[in-house]
């Protein structure tokens, strides 16, 4: 118990405690902050103090105070020390200031975690066999990433599957280059849905498949749909999202998955199910690949829901797939990145991966709240523990004027025709970045731009002469 802070903080008993001291320090901190004991303007213990009454280092309360600082809790002011600050308010960021406030990136809402990777790398640096970190190791991955890949999957995706059956890459779309590279040629076509992932598009171009957009509800892809296209031959493969869908935020109810699935098999579809916004889920439906394991490759990662910088993938292959896989990771980069994937399998084994994600869902539930008081009245999608939301125009808005609009006023978000496929008819709508704010003064502001263009009439564009 710290006695001579303003507001008493309990630091949990090492015996049970998960991870290092600093973040138990920072966490405690944090929820008395977050509960508001520890009011906007309040200065926190000076180091060497705290450090003494807690019997830490003070290189450990630094961390703590780093980690804070990260999560855009507290700020360090000249001459008054570390103090609270107002999370409604971005006034005391010095930061911050004008400028292009930019939701177009879909990156967690919580800061990198600076004080946790410092911890791993500086624990990595003690021991005996860190250049082997630095050497060739398998194109799947070493065994010991491996396992911790079929940790997260369990973890994350509700999918038990074997170490054997994952193949370690670096980040989700080296996962999924590296599928279709398995499952497709040069020519072919591959199902999606209608709406997708932008990075797919991209991948489709670099290896010359083409991509055929299937008609999606408020559950995703119609599975009649699916089965139209099936019985057409348009293509033997489908990418799917079922979980937290990018761009539009559905996810898929197990009945729908298991229809998907049954189309599938009856077509002798391959099916390439893209979870990696499933970590973010709190109660996670069973994957598509619970229900066609023979023939689903289940791809997810880090990037989402710790950091984007973490770049791990993990491949989840069905059984005699891997091989195929393994062939794409060695053409693209060898093999996954041995220290990246040796941070990530820490982090899974000690437990700071998943405190981490309950970080994020708790900030994410915090801004979701606030995205969908502002737009209350107005078709907008936001789950609480979305990166990302969805937000329908109301006429007569059409989407390049509002985002024309909104950019010109400081505020940047994405059109859906930059997820479009094909040339079904597309929604007038657009993916506002929720994590992607700084903080939650910075979203606010954003938010308040974005229904103050809300509520004016369409400004004419600016034709070329």
């Amino acid at each position: 118990m710290i006695k001579n802070c303003i507001v008493p903080i309990q630091i949990p008993d090492p015996a049970h405690r998960n991870g290092p001291i600093y973040a138990a320090i920072a966490d405690a901190f944090a929820g008395d902050i977050e509960q508001g004991r520890l009011k906007p303007g309040v200065q926190l213990p000076p180091h060497r103090q705290l450090a003494h009454d807690l019997g830490v280092t003070v290189g450990t309360i630094a961390h703590a105070y780093t980690d804070l600082a990260r999560r855009g809790l507290v700020v360090a002011s000249p001459g008054r020390g570390t103090i609270v600050r107002n999370l409604d308010s971005i006034a005391d960021d010095p930061e911050s200031g004008p400028g292009l406030i930019d939701l177009t990136t879909n990156r967690p809402a919580t800061d990198m975690f600076g004080g946790e990777l410092a911890e791993t790398l500086g624990a990595l640096s003690k021991r005996r066999d860190l250049s082997s970190l630095q050497d060739y190791r398998s194109d799947a991955g070493a065994e010991s990433h491996r396992e911790a890949g079929a940790i997260w999957v369990s973890r994350t995706a509700h999918l038990t599957v074997s170490a054997a059956q994952i193949v370690v890459c670096n980040g989700t779309q080296h996962a999924l280059c590296a599928s279709l590279m398995a499952l497709t040629r040069a020519g072919d076509s591959v199902f999606t849905e209608a709406l997708t992932y932008a990075g797919l598009k991209a991948i489709a171009a670099k290896l010359q498949i083409g991509l055929h957009g299937l008609p999606m509800d408020d559950q995703g892809l119609l599975p009649d749909a699916f089965e139209d296209a099936c019985k057409a031959g348009k293509a033997k493969v489908l990418v799917c999202v079922p979980s937290l869908h990018n761009p539009t935020t559905v996810t898929m109810n197990e009945a729908r998955r298991k229809a998907i699935a049954r189309v599938a098999e009856r077509y002798d579809i391959a099916i390439i199910e893209d979870d990696v916004h499933g970590p973010m889920l709190d109660d996670h439906p069973s994957p598509i690949a619970a229900f066609a394991p023979d023939r689903t490759i289940l791809i997810t990662g880090t990037s989402k829901a710790i950091a984007p910088g973490l770049r791990v993938g993990y491949i989840a292959t069905p059984e005699g797939m891997t091989r195929q896989i393994i062939a794409g990771i060695r053409a693209t980069t060898w093999m996954a990145t041995p220290l990246m994937a040796e941070v990530a399998s820490i982090w899974i084994n000690d437990g700071t991966a998943w405190r981490i994600i309950d970080t994020q869902r708790q900030e994410l539930a915090v801004r979701a709240a606030r995205a969908t008081r502002a737009f209350a009245g107005f078709g907008y999608e936001c789950p609480p523990c979305s990166l990302h939301s969805w937000l329908k125009l109301p006429q007569p808005w059409r989407t390049e004027e509002f985002v024309d609009q909104a950019r010109a006023r400081g505020v940047a978000v994405i059109p859906a025709e930059a997820y479009a496929v094909g040339r079904l008819e597309m929604p007038h709508a657009v993916r506002i970045n929720l994590g992607a704010a700084r903080n939650r003064g910075e979203l606010d502001r954003a938010l308040q731009v974005l229904k103050d263009v809300l509520a004016r009439r369409p400004e004419p564009l600016n034709p070329l002469a």
